[in-house]
């Protein structure tokens, strides 16, 4: 499994209704995407960063989504180009589902 983490440096702050809006109208690009099983947007206090952790089923997966036109578009919302870091996640607690997720 891999986590990618993405941040946007914005050049203004927005505040946390202003990025609710934002994340609303982008959210519904990632429903149904192949290998995500789960996303969560990001706002920093001081409303500089912005940014979502994507849980991946893989790095090609993850690789997939973050082409140069999702890059355009997050430039679009965000007035700043996006940086995306990949982790390796061997081991996640999901509360929800009540598992230990673990990839042998």
């Amino acid at each position: 499994m891999i986590t990618a983490v993405t941040t946007f440096r914005l050049p203004k702050p927005i505040t946390r209704e202003e990025a609710r809006s934002i994340f609303l109208s982008t959210a519904p690009l990632y429903r149904g995407v192949s290998g995500l099983f789960r996303k969560t947007y990001m706002i920093s206090e001081d409303g500089m960063t912005a940014g979502g952790v994507y849980f991946w089923n893989s790095r090609q997966d993850a690789e997939a989504l973050y082409t140069d036109a999702w890059r355009a578009r997050a430039r679009e919302k965000y007035g700043a180009d996006p940086t995306v870091t990949y982790f390796e996640s061997p081991v996640v607690v999901d509360n929800v589902a009540e598992q230990i997720l673990s990839e042998r």
